[in-house]
């Protein structure tokens, strides 16, 4: 079995990094037909993924994402590749989170005494 192994560190927080993991399920599920799974933490998430000839998590707290695959037998001639396209998305994804504006929060009016 080919294995799979990429880390990476963000500046996300939880919130921002969940939702950008989701994005990365959504991704796997339609690029190569991925069943996953999210399980919600409190300080992290874990995004377990499987189809035939390939398993793997994906591990997300405040500060990096941690995936590892196993590759079945067919599947493992094609390891480099496959993490070379999964390493491209996974840095595209946190990229475009990290470039996405930061919600302002609503101005606050200090209430008058009469």
């Amino acid at each position: 079995m080919a294995e799979i192994h990429i880390h990476r560190s963000h500046r996300l927080g939880l919130a921002k990094a969940r939702k950008t993991a989701w994005r990365w399920a959504e991704w796997a599920e339609e690029k190569f037909g991925m069943e996953c799974t999210v399980t919600e933490g409190e300080a992290n998430d874990v995004v377990e993924f499987r189809r035939a000839g390939v398993e793997g998590r994906l591990v997300v707290d405040a500060h990096s994402f941690e995936l590892t695959a196993q590759l079945g037998l067919l599947l493992g001639a094609f390891r480099s590749r496959i993490e070379q396209e999964i390493e491209d998305n996974v840095d595209a994804v946190l990229a475009s989170a990290a470039a996405a504006p930061k919600k302002k929060a609503p101005a606050r009016t200090a209430a008058k005494k009469k």
